[in-house]
């Protein structure tokens, strides 16, 4: 039998303090809110008990952050589709601003195992102001353990409406798509990393925020496999190709740390989970 969740997380801006109010259905929950960087920043972690997807599961996360709020959402473990024979798995994330809201959504990694049928989206809005920061990378299979991503399919989309689509269709057995230059290029790992604004960036704002990004990237091991673009004015978008989910997480957060001071001029304060 499917095992569904939901999770409805509301941002308010209670001046001066961001709060968080919930509703949950099923094996999805929010821990406790942290402030670790004062009041007007709240940080919270997102737990799934069961650790991962089967056949017929859906996971559906809904996140409203109200105008003057901001939120940073992290989570202790990678989301799993395992293997499955019949109806895919679903994982369903719905990012919704108010007027000059800030949200970091920054989830750890997903692992499609080999024999998954998996269901990854995103869907972003935004209103004029608001401004997000996240990522999405995705493991095929499990290199570290032997297990190739030989069977099995994975449809991932981000998609903003009316504004920017990103859509990709991984079916195991499609190893041009796997293995040619012009697709992964054998590489098992991929990375989205997309900063939205709600207001057009200006030209200037957005190669200062590329000259950094592509700066960054330069120095980082990733660099022959990894690009920044604007694919268009209210949004800057780096990818990237990896072996392995160590050094494509390494290289977001990274990233992560140059934006965060030039977009809000706040410090670095990652979540403690990542200390853990």
């Amino acid at each position: 039998m499917p095992w569904n969740a939901s999770l409805s997380l509301d941002y308010r801006l209670e001046a001066p303090r961001t709060l968080l109010r919930f509703s949950h259905d099923g094996p999805l929950r929010v821990l406790q809110s942290l402030y670790p960087e004062g009041c007007g920043i709240c940080h919270n972690v997102l737990v799934h008990p069961p650790g991962g997807l089967v056949e017929g599961d859906t996971l559906s996360v809904k996140v409203n952050v109200a105008a003057g709020a901001h939120a940073l959402i992290s989570t202790p473990g990678a989301t799993r589709f395992y293997r499955s024979k019949g109806q895919p798995a679903t994982q369903e994330v719905s990012l919704t601003l108010a007027e000059n809201a800030r949200l970091e959504w920054l989830p750890l990694e997903t692992i499609a195992y080999p024999g998954c049928q998996a269901l990854n989206r995103i869907t972003l809005n935004l209103a004029p102001g608001a401004e997000l920061l996240a990522w999405d990378v995705t493991a095929l299979g499990l290199p570290g353990a032997q297990q190739a991503f030989d069977s099995g399919r994975l449809g991932q989309c981000l998609h903003w409406p009316g504004v920017w689509r990103e859509q990709a269709h991984l079916d195991a057995c499609d190893l041009s798509l796997l293995n040619s230059p012009l697709g992964l290029a054998g590489h098992r790992c991929m990375g989205t990393l997309v900063l939205a604004s709600g207001t057009p960036m200006s030209a200037t704002r957005r190669e200062l925020l590329l000259d950094a990004v592509r700066q960054a990237i330069g120095t980082h091991a990733l660099a022959p496999t990894t690009g920044a673009t604007c694919p268009d004015e209210r949004v800057l978008v780096v990818r990237t190709l990896s072996p392995l989910v160590e050094p494509a997480m390494d290289l977001f957060k990274h990233l992560w740390a140059q934006l965060r001071p030039r977009l809000w001029q706040l410090g670095v304060t990652a979540p403690r989970i990542w200390g853990v």
